[in-house]
């Protein structure tokens, strides 16, 4: 490994210590979760609501958190985000579902891109105590990409997902194949029930793994979520290998009339995923027909301060 890969990959290592866990470092070094962008929110609207989405149906981006969550889309679904996240890294998402009879497709991908980093390499008149430029620059990053089918009978359907894990620090890469699995319980537009194991599988090599986590959650709409006043609540556990367990509780509120209006969220966490971060997160959004933009913010008590990400679901 040259003094540009280890410089890059120790940056990267700390940058994921502080999002992950307070432990130290060499601790990290012999972990089992060797990825941390499947612990965040796959979408903006669950970002909103604490990390809450495992019982979050109807929209594309609930793949990421439970891939039965895509099976009460009406045809199309289609979700995308952006957030400048911490450290001078930035993080996307994407996703589409597709309806078919008792059938729902859906695909989607996650980015974490940590910008880039000069190539330094040992310069010899120093011994290799020292690095000198080359000119060139790393651009380190992680990928994740998703694809998830979903059968749906009644008012119960069920879902499989197919995962791919790609990390690239300078010269070095690693990735990973896994699976989710999950389960969602939609009455009318009532309530929902959903529960998911993420990540079955995941071996990045080196004792390194997927983040393995179980949720399960409820989702009650005390209005209708076709009228004018909207109300939900929603309430999950999360359970991560190596980890506590962690309740969200979530609610959404707001004003809808005519297709236009605007909606609040607030979500807390009893211990949040990420140790660095607040256990409270705000977020809302501007209702215009068949698309919303959605906003969420999270502070943190490390590095930047705080996280703002935007989103957009469009569901024709």
């Amino acid at each position: 490994m040259t003094t540009a890969v280890g410089r890059l990959g120790g940056w990267a290592v700390a940058t994921a210590a502080a999002l992950l866990t307070a432990q130290p470092l060499n601790r990290l070094a012999a972990q089992t979760e060797g990825s941390i962008l499947p612990l965040i929110a796959g979408s903006t609207r669950s970002a909103g609501l604490g990390g809450a989405g495992v019982a979050l149906v109807g929209d594309a981006g609930a793949l990421f958190a439970n891939p039965a969550g895509i099976a009460t889309v009406r045809h199309l679904s289609l979700e995308g985000s952006y957030e400048p996240y911490l450290a001078g890294s930035a993080l996307s998402s994407a996703a589409l579902a597709l309806r078919v009879t008792r059938f729902t497709w859906g695909v989607g991908a996650q980015t974490l891109d940590y910008g880039s980093e000069p190539e330094i390499v040992p310069d010899p008149a120093t011994g290799g105590r020292r690095g000198i430029a080359t000119g060139a620059a790393f651009h380190p990053y992680e990928a994740l990409a998703t694809t998830s089918l979903v059968y749906r009978r009644g008012i119960t359907a069920i879902g499989v997902s197919g995962k791919y894990d790609r990390q690239q620090f300078g010269a070095e890469v690693r990735d990973a194949w896994a699976g989710d699995v999950g389960v969602a319980i939609a009455v009318f537009d009532i309530m929902a029930f959903g529960v998911s194991v993420q990540n079955l599988g995941g071996d990045l090599g080196d004792g390194a793994l997927l983040p393995r986590r179980t949720r399960a959650g409820l989702t009650l709409n005390y209005t209708d979520p076709q009228g004018t006043l909207r109300l939900l609540t929603t309430l999950e556990g999360q359970w991560t290998r190596d980890r506590r367990a962690v309740l969200v509780q979530g609610v959404e509120a707001g004003i809808v009339t005519g297709g236009v209006g605007l909606v609040g969220r607030l979500g807390y966490a009893t211990r949040p995923a990420i140790t660095a971060a607040s256990r409270m997160t705000f977020g809302g959004g501007v209702v215009l027909g068949r698309l919303a933009m959605d906003y969420a913010f999270q502070s943190y008590g490390v590095l930047d301060g705080g996280t703002h990400r935007v989103g957009l679901r469009w569901t024709p």
